[in-house]
């Protein structure tokens, strides 16, 4: 039994197309592999595809995220517990690699993992071997591991937070998604396929589509939080248009654009570093912010603004482009 029925993954894009061939080529291979990837691009369905296309598809595909639970939670829900282990302990429970023997266990956030729990991960690579809480039998099990991240491992081990020993373990091969920035080709197909989605939730008879403006709305948008984010912004998008009988015009890309949101949320003048973040992202979310704030300052006004932040009223307009913003703000006058 698993936990639920693969996702499709939906592309066209030869950065997609070139991921999923090297998905089909490890898939067979009973070795570890590292997902490595932006939030949102789709590291569960990849752990997913790796799974239905091995071997092991029939058995059961289970999955954690390691960076959800607290260390000593961790511990027992992978490796389970013996009578007395602790308070409350009262009967063996089976962790998830018992439950998962022969399948696939895909390990989320798995740079969240303490040292402790890393070695006995390593462990379980090497030899498949391990105790549960409070027991003293070794025990054994044949399970695959497939471990996803949004953080560069190779830089954790080097600062001692990564065990290099396990990285090498899990990296029998590597598989980095990519962004959807760069699968411009691949907004359209989710597009219409989270629209179709969402208008049978509804009771729709049809999905009406996108117009022309919408669409091209949509392909200049950043979309930092990549599939994720463009899926619920159609969903978003689609239920608060209501009309099933006329095409989207109107996008609600940003759910907290609103003229009543709080001053101080956007005119403190600090970026705050999300840690899970690349570099990439963090700049292009302060130099949002920038716009933003330079927006806000002169009552919404581009020429005045551009000026602010010493650019031209062409470039200020190219980085509104850029980042999606396009809609905000006056234009220039005198």
């Amino acid at each position: 039994m698993t936990e639920r029925s693969p996702q499709r993954i939906i592309g066209e894009s030869p950065a997609l197309s070139d991921l999923l061939d090297q998905v089909s080529q490890v898939a067979p291979l009973n070795r570890p592999v590292l997902v490595i990837g932006e939030r949102g691009t789709g590291k569960e369905l990849v752990a997913e595809r790796l799974h239905y296309l091995s071997q092991r598809w029939e058995q059961p595909f289970l999955k954690i995220n390691c960076g959800a639970i607290s260390e000593s939670l961790l511990d027992a829900d992978l490796f389970g517990y013996e009578p007395g282990a602790f308070t409350g302990a009262n009967r063996i429970h089976k962790g998830r690699f018992e439950r998962a023997h022969e399948g696939t266990l895909f390990l989320d956030e798995v740079g969240n993992m303490s040292q402790a729990l890393q070695e006995k991960l390593l462990r379980i690579i090497e030899y498949g071997e391990f105790e549960r809480l409070g027991g003293q039998k070794t025990l054994t099990v044949d399970v695959r591991i497939i471990a996803a991240t949004n953080e560069h491992l190779p830089a954790l081990a080097q600062q001692g937070k990564f065990r290099l020993d396990l990285l090498d373990r899990l990296a029998f091969d590597v598989l980095t998604l990519p962004p959807l920035r760069v699968r411009q080709g691949d907004v359209r197909l989710l597009a219409e396929q989270f629209g179709i989605q969402m208008s049978t939730e509804l009771g729709w008879s049809m999905f009406p589509g996108f117009t022309e403006q919408a669409m091209d709305e949509l392909l200049q948008h950043p979309f930092h939080g990549n599939v994720r984010e463009l899926k619920n912004a159609i969903e978003r998008s689609v239920y608060r248009w209501g009309l099933e009988d006329e095409p989207i015009d109107d996008l609600v890309l940003d759910p907290f654009d609103s003229p009543w949101q709080p001053r101080s949320d956007r005119g403190s003048g600090r970026h705050h570093i999300d840690p899970s973040l690349g570099f990439g992202e963090q700049v292009a979310r302060l130099e949002v912010q920038l716009l933003q704030q330079a927006l806000d300052r002169h009552d919404q006004h581009q020429g005045k603004a551009a000026d602010a932040l010493g650019l031209t009223y062409h470039q200020f307009r190219s980085q509104l482009r850029k980042h999606g913003l396009i809609g905000q703000g006056r234009p220039k006058s005198d």
